[in-house]
């Protein structure tokens, strides 16, 4: 029996997430913390310091041998830094340096957190037994990450798979990340309860304008509200498409809040494929919810982790 664990954490905009996690993918022991995301960056590191506290104040800290980071990206593997857009304090900050100082000095491995959620569907979710996949977050941005030979395919800094900035309307609005029409600019959360508003939505009542009410909305049949859906679904699929295109994966695993707005996002979706993924080799692609849920950036840390201190794919692990 594999007894040894490895340590995870999940680092966001929201919160800072730790575990103790077995070779099984399953969770042992937890801690968090709120990120204090408009503190300054020694703030931030401190709540990962506390986080990781808890983790060594286990018992199960013994078996632990090495530490799997997800982070909000942009991450940068090979400097060990991290530069997350949400969380300004932080900008080239040493990360992977001070976690291993934190941790005993056990091995760390640092990866996006899209790429952290992709080891996790490929190894216990929803892209189980594929050997070429692209997993996706969708929700106030667009993250992703691949699967490609039955490897995670992080690439040299960590970031392969970062569907949200593929452009996909040259002439589109001006995207934060400083190019133009990109997927995270029409599909995020935000952009399409924006998108709705602008065509005339409505919230009800309770003045919710998140995409979640616009999601409700088109459920019920606005007009306003499925289009929105619409277009944020056209420009999943050509951005699926274009990888697809690219490196011949057959599967495209969608998760995140949006992802979670069910057949308003999926129909259109898989509907929109079927203009966009038009060669021989890109017809059969599925498209698939997620199933990690929120524990997915844990289990895909501990994945990276484990593949890297044990020298074996993580869904072999």
């Amino acid at each position: 029996m594999h007894t040894d664990l490895v340590a995870a954490l999940d680092i966001g905009g929201t919160k800072i997430a730790g575990a103790l996690v077995d070779g099984h993918g399953r969770i042992q022991v937890r801690a968090q913390r709120a990120t204090p995301a408009r503190q300054d960056g020694e703030t931030v590191m401190r709540a990962v310091e506390e986080v990781l506290g808890e983790l060594t104040a286990s018992p199960l800290w013994g078996r632990a041998t090495a530490v799997g980071i997800g982070s909000a990206g942009p991450v940068d593997a090979c400097a060990g830094t991290v530069s997350p857009v949400n969380v300004p304090g932080w900008r080239d900050y040493p990360l992977v340096r001070r976690v291993r100082a934190a941790a005993g000095e056990l091995p760390v491995e640092l990866i996006g957190d899209g790429v952290a959620i992709t080891a996790a569907e490929h190894w216990q979710g929803a892209a189980r037994g594929h050997d070429n996949a692209l997993c996706m977050v969708v929700s106030t941005g667009v993250g992703g990450g691949l699967v490609l030979n039955g490897r995670l395919h992080p690439g040299p800094t960590g970031n392969a798979g970062h569907i949200g900035h593929i452009s996909v309307d040259l002439d589109g609005d001006p995207c934060p990340c400083g190019a133009r029409g990109c997927v995270e600019r029409i599909a995020s959360g935000p952009n399409i309860a924006r998108r709705a508003l602008d065509g005339g939505w409505r919230p009800g009542p309770d003045g919710d304008t998140s995409a979640a009410a616009v999601a409700a909305a088109a459920r019920a049949g606005d007009p306003v509200a499925v289009a929105s859906f619409e277009r944020a679904a056209q420009a999943l699929a050509a951005g699926i498409a274009a990888t697809a295109t690219l490196v011949e994966i057959d599967i495209a695993v969608v998760g995140g809040g949006v992802g979670k707005a069910g057949e308003v996002l999926f129909a259109p979706l898989r509907k929109a494929l079927t203009d966009y993924a038009t060669l021989s080799f890109v017809q059969r692609l599925a498209v698939v919810p997620a199933q990690m849920g929120t524990d997915a950036g844990l289990v895909g840390a501990a994945a990276a982790a484990l593949t890297r201190t044990a020298g074996v794919t993580a869904a072999g692990v």
